[in-house]
């Protein structure tokens, strides 16, 4: 990997909306951190970047809500999450970079267009989700979180119509990849995708992580993210038809 400009400065801002985002403001658009970064690394490498800040930002935000967290709807996810990870620590064997770009860019326009397009997509109106619900989505949503930190879009699938609380929803997504994130920690140290150049990175966006967690969970209380909303999911459909457009030419 070539640390240049571009690359130093998607990293940072990769690392900043995902910290922003756990930390309550922006809802579950963190999901942008590793296509973004993609654009200048093969995706593994974004991934591995990103997993120990997340753990950073899990243990900040989980301090943070630790009162408002829904627990039936961690128990409905998290047993298929953890099957999710097992998969997706398979398909990092033999899945290339290009099939991943063309699965992130898939995830993300889909994302995108299901929030532009379905008014229950940004309402939370619909059918609230059952068992059945809980364990394909928890499944998708490890999957997706072990190959790119993608699983909020899943998540989000499960615990929109819910109608809970803004804070308790974040609290919820909070706990819930704080045990996933935990969880995809062995199985990226057997892969080994913690090389030299790996580690200095995480190194110097430790801070930038904590700060803009701490930054995400100050502006949820404080601040409307209405405009967030449209303007991130903008950015997310444009990084998803690029990544698209790299993995198939």
């Amino acid at each position: 990997m070539d640390h240049t400009i571009l690359y130093w400065a998607l990293v940072m801002t990769g690392v900043t909306i995902s910290a922003l985002s756990k930390g309550g403001f922006g809802g579950g658009l963190g999901m942008v951190s590793v296509p973004l970064m993609s654009l200048v690394m093969a995706p593994a490498h974004a991934a591995a970047i990103m997993l120990p800040l997340l753990v950073l930002m899990d243990a900040i935000g989980v301090w943070a809500y630790r009162h408002h967290w829904s627990g039936r709807a961690v128990l409905a996810l998290l047993p298929g999450a953890l099957v999710g990870i097992v998969l997706g620590t398979l398909a990092f064997g033999w899945l290339s970079d290009d099939t991943v770009r063309i699965i992130l860019g898939a995830i993300s326009v889909l994302f995108a267009l299901d929030w532009f397009l379905r008014p229950a997509a940004r309402t939370g109106t619909g059918r609230k989700p059952g068992t059945v619900s809980g364990a394909i989505l928890g499944t998708a949503a490890g999957f997706t979180s072990t190959i790119a930190h993608a699983g909020g879009p899943p998540a989000n699938l499960y615990l929109v119509p819910l109608k809970l609380n803004k804070t308790v929803f974040v609290g919820t997504m909070t706990i819930l990849f704080a045990g996933i994130n935990l969880a995809k920690l062995p199985p990226y140290f057997a892969i080994g995708l913690f090389d030299a150049t790996i580690v200095e990175t995480i190194l110097w966006m430790l801070p930038v992580a904590a700060l803009a967690m701490v930054g995400g969970v100050w502006l949820h209380h404080r601040v409307s993210d209405r405009w967030f909303y449209p303007l991130c999911v903008g950015f997310v459909l444009l990084t998803g038809l690029k990544l698209l457009w790299d993995g198939v030419t």
